[in-house]
């Protein structure tokens, strides 16, 4: 009988492992002034425990990363592949006054080189401070939903909707969230991170 519960044991199915969503941005997914509690990866990771799906986080975010920087570290990032990514990379690059087109063309290395890993994205757009003047911000807003629909990736269009330059959702810098406006961001990208999870194969 324990060789015949042994062979059953053997040929149930493996239980498949928690895939990994790796967050691959600036401050704002590092959680810049944030406890781990706080931090966007923090209260997503809570989010989904509580409502699913079930995934783990894995943040490879820096502080003051621009796409350049993003695009010099990816190769070495993706040393362990992910099953799927947040790309939330650029708004550094918009308050220096980069030019879009350099924007653009870091960002759309990083999603050929996902796309060569067959790897799902969702791209957390960001838009250009106003005072830039129209032609700069025609140019930056527009390279988020340009790319989206390029690569067939999923699209956050704006990261701080419903939270930018809000006293009460924002640190003292009126640029990075606190607490509160990380639970506003994320409860409005929750119904994404449901649809990025689900177009990992299985």
């Amino acid at each position: 009988m324990a060789l015949v519960g042994t062979i059953l044991v053997l040929e149930q199915p493996a239980m498949a492992e928690e895939p990994t969503i790796l967050l691959y941005g600036d401050s704002l997914l590092a959680g810049l002034g944030l406890s781990a509690d706080e931090s966007f990866m923090g209260q997503l990771q809570a989010a989904m425990d509580d409502l699913g799906p079930e995934a783990k986080l894995v943040n490879a975010s820096v502080s003051g990363d621009t796409t350049a920087d993003g695009l010099a570290r990816l190769d070495w990032t993706l040393g362990v592949r992910p099953d799927v990514v947040i790309l939330g990379l650029g708004a550094n690059d918009m308050l220096q006054g980069f030019p879009p087109v350099e924007v653009r063309a870091n960002l759309e290395a990083m999603m050929a080189r996902f796309d060569t890993l067959e790897v799902p994205v969702l791209v957390l757009g960001m838009m250009a401070n106003r005072g830039l003047g129209s032609d700069y911000v025609s140019e930056f807003d527009a390279i988020y939903p340009e790319l989206a629909k390029r690569h067939g990736a999923l699209l956050y269009p704006f990261f701080l909707n419903g939270v930018a330059l809000d006293r009460e959702l924002n640190q003292s810098d009126l640029r990075h969230p606190n607490a509160a406006g990380v639970a506003v961001i994320v409860a409005n990208i929750m119904p994404l991170v449901k649809e990025l999870v689900q177009r990992v194969e299985p």
